[in-house]
């Protein structure tokens, strides 16, 4: 029981102390402030000293990159600006008002350095929510306005997507000079800073610069802190890098395509739309500005002037491949380069070149002075030595009679080797019209010959020109295949930090 007395008479006493306490704290806070700020002006710098500058030390809390608007070129971020100084005004002897260790002024009772963002994109211009100034009892002056800092910043999209940006945050006096004010610089705070999902966050380094201008002998120091920020590149190469790749490849199945298909030129025609899609998006994010090419930009330029050559050079396919035969032969210098020597670099064989020609059984000299024979015979009414009249060939005319040759050509007729049939025979074919018939089939069979020969010259040419056609479509895709990797590798490994974000945001 004596115990438990104890104990509650002790809480007691804490009680009433820490009551007492409040109450005297209070009375003498109140007290206080009308001590302060009875002759306080807040248009007079707080020092002792007017010859003596006011140092006020700046420091940046970077709490989130917001957005970085390439378009625009503006960066928005959350930070706090925390400043402080020393105001000879606002101190006090803490023996004297027991209990008050701070207190806090609104910033427009008190003196406050008008330290502003010089590059400040906002509307207002000035975006910080002006808080409380924070007091304690030897004056110094704690000073914290949050806001959403809108800046310019030049957006060097060269590198694009595997860009480095560095914007800067230049902080300053607006009208004090560095005799004035004298602004001293502290390291930006990141410790609190919440990623981003397009960027990271390198550093953010600062530095004081002081400037001197030619109306005034004094100088304007400012701090500036730079936010220097990699781009992270996954999103952009999932959703453009490689469609554009994907696209490029397609280009090369123009070459693959058959000629007779009649989809080469839509094939190409379809990937170079598709790549001019893809070319917009990319200059609906860009800058519009003219001093250097976004690396995208370039390797899309260059895929475009790939598939725009495919095209090209799959009309010239199509012309080689549906050549008329009566447009003459293939140069000489074309079949050098492109049946010899191409066709011997691609290992390609002509078509039906191992397989021996169908020879005729005859010259056409042998032939046209057999048809020169039979006409004459024909209409002198010439007979054989056993008085038999002589039968027609395509190719020769032989004594039917005697037995048959084996190179001989296709008979055309057959009598009997009797004297009286032999002689009706001769009687009715040695008629004058009959001769005249048989003079006119001779004619036909010669025409027909002769286009036979024709439409197989015709045919020599036409594969001819097919196959050059060919050796053409294989040159070109060996050639734009290495062209395009060779260009992809080139265009993407230029950017100085490739290797570093394919690891950091494929992995």
């Amino acid at each position: 029981m004596k115990q438990n007395y104890h104990i509650q008479a002790c809480d007691i006493k804490a009680f009433i102390f820490s009551s007492a306490v409040y109450s005297y704290q209070g009375e003498y806070q109140r007290k206080l402030y009308r001590e302060l700020l009875k002759n306080y002006n807040r248009l007079e710098r707080p020092v002792f000293n007017d010859s003596q500058p006011v140092v006020v030390e700046l420091r940046i809390t970077l709490l989130q990159i917001i957005d970085v608007d390439e378009k625009n070129q503006v960066l928005i971020t959350n930070a706090w600006l925390q400043m402080a100084w020393n105001d000879y005004y606002l101190s006090w002897n803490q023996s004297e008002y027991p209990g008050v260790q701070n207190l806090r002024f609104p910033s427009d009772l008190v003196w406050v350095p008008d330290i502003l963002l010089y590059n400040s994109a906002d509307e207002r211009f000035d975006a910080t929510f002006h808080t409380n100034v924070l007091v304690n009892s030897s004056g110094g002056c704690q000073y914290i306005p949050p806001g959403i800092l809108k800046s310019t910043c030049y957006i060097d999209v060269r590198w694009f997507p595997f860009d480095v940006q560095k914007c800067d945050l230049k902080f300053g006096s607006w009208t004090h000079s560095g005799w004035l004010l004298d602004l001293q610089m502290a390291d930006a705070d990141i410790s609190a800073y919440i990623s981003n999902g397009e960027w990271d966050l390198v550093g953010v380094p600062g530095k004081r610069n002081e400037l001197y201008y030619e109306c005034c002998k004094e100088p304007y120091p400012d701090v500036t802190y730079t936010i220097t920020m990699r781009r992270r590149t996954l999103y952009y190469g999932l959703n453009l890098l490689v469609p554009c790749v994907l696209i490029s490849g397609l280009s090369l199945l123009v070459f693959l395509l058959p000629a007779d298909s009649g989809e080469k030129i839509s094939l190409g025609i379809t990937v170079l739309l598709s790549l001019t899609v893809f070319m917009l998006l990319v200059a609906e994010i860009m800058p519009a500005t003219s001093d250097s090419v976004p690396l995208i930009a370039q390797y899309f330029a260059i895929t475009m002037v790939i598939v725009g050559l495919s095209v090209v050079v799959t009309v010239l396919v199509l012309q080689f491949h549906h050549h008329d035969p009566l447009g003459g032969k293939m140069p000489r210098w074309v079949r050098v380069i492109l049946l010899n020597w191409c066709a011997w670099f691609l290992r390609m064989k002509k078509p039906g070149e191992n397989r021996r020609p169908f020879p005729y059984k005859y010259s056409q000299q042998k032939h046209h002075s057999s048809i020169s024979s039979v006409e004459m015979s024909a209409v002198s009414g010439q007979q054989t030595s056993n008085g038999n009249m002589m039968y027609l060939g395509y190719h020769a005319i032989e004594n039917p009679c005697s037995p048959p040759n084996s190179d001989s050509g296709m008979m055309c007729g057959r009598t009997t080797c009797s004297s009286m049939e032999g002689s009706d025979a001769l009687h009715s074919r040695s008629h004058p019209e009959t001769h005249k018939e048989i003079a006119k089939i001779l004619e036909e069979v010669q025409y027909i010959a002769r286009r036979f020969r024709e439409m197989d010259e015709g045919e020599e040419i036409c594969s001819e020109w097919k196959f050059a056609a060919a050796v053409l479509d294989r040159l070109c895709l060996v050639a734009f295949s290495l062209f395009s990797i060779i260009c992809t590798f080139t265009i993407l490994m230029s950017a100085p930090n490739f290797i570093e974000a394919i690891s950091k945001d494929f992995t």
